[in-house]
């Protein structure tokens, strides 16, 4: 029995079970180093499971200088200095890896230097892919949250222009790698149908979203580059424009939060300048829908400037515009904040000095309905603003002309600051504007002020009535009411 039970235990194993307890085997006494593939690999204890080492430092391999190197062995050199440089560093920590920022640092003004010289000629492809490569690893993050996405709530009282601005630790690294696009972008030696299989409408859609960057160092480099990249790149242009007018939408429509209007408006002014004539019929409904609806948010006033200049561009290169314009800025006007009012009087002086007397024709009636409105406001900012169009000599002119329409709307608003308006300064430049009108056409000022006489009467008789009526309707209340007091009284007595 005994040969029996060795028998048994000396059978052969099955080739597929042998397998398995090798690998088994295998894999217990291996490990897999994931920080250093070089790095020798220690056994596990075989009590305890293995705890995680933290990563190695990492280690800048040392390149030689450019001028170091021969001319022909140059783009290999660039090509690895390239590839140092897309290592990213954590800048929250300042004592983390000092020297390997510092040497990246030193590296990336190297690149510059030598692209910016421009003694390597055109950069071959793989060159050119790989300079991309690295700018967008630097470049493209995930941007740090917003003050107001902090907290989780958004105070309406706050005003935007008061936020202190981010400034991102990482900008002695970010300013660099944006000075290395820069010079690419603007070189000569570039060449765009190169350069667009690299710099396409995908790179070009995530910088669009760096303006989202609350640093305004940033903002200002990606302004620059791609306002580079649009005057270079003529097969980017639509699709450059088709962007900006989306952010322009969820900005207006949804979020009314960014902080690169400013930027973009900025862009978009030098290339609404360069727009030929007959204008398209996209660059006018870019108008309507985009940037006349920009005048809507609350914090205009941050982007205000190069808003009023993008419109006034547009009122420039056709003046027809200029009626589209002022309704548009008419049906956004603001109603109770003062500020605002102020801004879009100064913008509509503007667009006034471009207009001609036909398109001012289509609009002085409403256009002067709300100047009567911000004449008598009780803000002194606003009346003395809108009093001001009258040093405007184009404006003036545009008033004599039309003024047979023009007084009688307005002439009732003066005469009501000259009247009752507290401040002082309002007072004397009414007065200024009435002397005006005056010396402009007397017999037209006799009839205005005759028909404000007039209508002052009647409003006066109207109000008497008015008054009267509501005493007479009172009498009656009183007089039915003490007639049913009298005849409960009565009941009472005959019960």
């Amino acid at each position: 029995m005994l040969n029996k039970i060795m028998k048994r235990g000396s059978r052969k194993v099955p080739r597929s079970d042998a397998h398995d307890a090798a690998a088994s085997r295998l894999s217990s006494s291996v490990t897999v180093n994931h920080a250093s593939r070089s790095a020798a690999a220690a056994p596990p204890s075989p009590l305890t499971s293995p705890s995680p080492s933290p990563p190695p430092p990492v280690q800048f391999e040392s390149l030689p200088l450019f001028r170091d190197v021969p001319a022909p062995d140059r783009p290999t050199l660039f090509l690895r200095k390239l590839r140092i440089c897309s290592l990213i560093f954590d800048f929250s920590d300042s004592l983390s890896s000092p020297r390997e920022k510092e040497a990246k640092r030193q590296t990336l003004l190297e690149l510059v230097d030598f692209v910016q010289s421009g003694s390597c000629g055109r950069l071959p492809d793989p060159v050119q892919e790989e300079l991309v490569r690295t700018v967008s690893a630097n470049i493209f993050r995930c941007l740090p949250p917003a003050a107001h996405e902090n907290t989780g709530t958004v105070d309406p009282s706050a005003d935007p222009e008061e936020e202190e601005p981010y400034l991102d630790p990482a900008w002695p690294h970010l300013q660099l790698v944006y000075e290395l696009l820069l010079r690419y972008v603007v070189s000569q030696d570039t060449d765009t149908k190169v350069a667009k299989r690299y710099v396409d409408h995908s790179f070009v859609l995530r910088m669009l979203d760096l303006f989202e960057s609350e640093d305004p160092r940033e903002r200002e480099y990606l302004k620059t580059i791609l306002h580079r990249i649009y005057g270079k790149f003529m097969v980017h242009r639509p699709f450059i424009r088709k962007a900006i007018n989306n952010i322009f939408y969820r900005f207006i429509f949804e979020t009314e939060r960014h902080n690169g209007i400013g930027e973009l408006l900025e862009i978009l002014g030098s290339i609404i300048n360069g727009f030929a004539l007959p204008m398209k019929e996209e660059h006018k409904l870019f108008l309507v829908r985009a940037l006349i609806p920009l005048h809507k948010p609350k914090s205009v006033g941050i982007y205000h400037q190069q808003l009023a200049y993008c419109i006034t561009q547009f009122v420039e290169k056709d003046y027809k515009l200029a009626d589209t314009v002022i309704r548009g800025l008419l049906k956004y006007w603001p109603v109770t904040n003062c500020q605002k009012e102020v801004l879009f009087i100064g913008e509509l002086e503007e667009v006034l000095e471009a207009t001609q007397t036909a398109e001012f024709q289509r609009c002085m009636v409403p256009l002067f309905k709300q100047m009567a409105r911000c004449l008598n406001s009780s803000h002194f900012q606003v009346a003395e603003r809108a009093l001001f169009l009258w040093n405007n000599d184009h404006i003036v002119s545009l008033i004599a002309q039309n003024r047979s329409t023009i007084f009688p709307i307005i002439f009732a608003a003066l005469e009501r600051n000259v009247q009752s308006h507290w401040n002082q300064a309002v007072h004397g430049l009414t007065a200024n504007v009435r002397k005006m009108f005056l010396d402009m056409d007397g017999d037209l000022f006799e009839e205005c002020q005759k028909q404000y006489i007039e209508t002052q009467m009647t409003d006066k008789e109207m109000e008497e009535r008015r008054q009267l009526a509501w005493k007479q309707l009172e009498q009656l209340v009183n007089d039915k009411m003490s007639d049913n007091n009298g005849g409960d009284d009565d009941d009472m007595v005959v019960s």
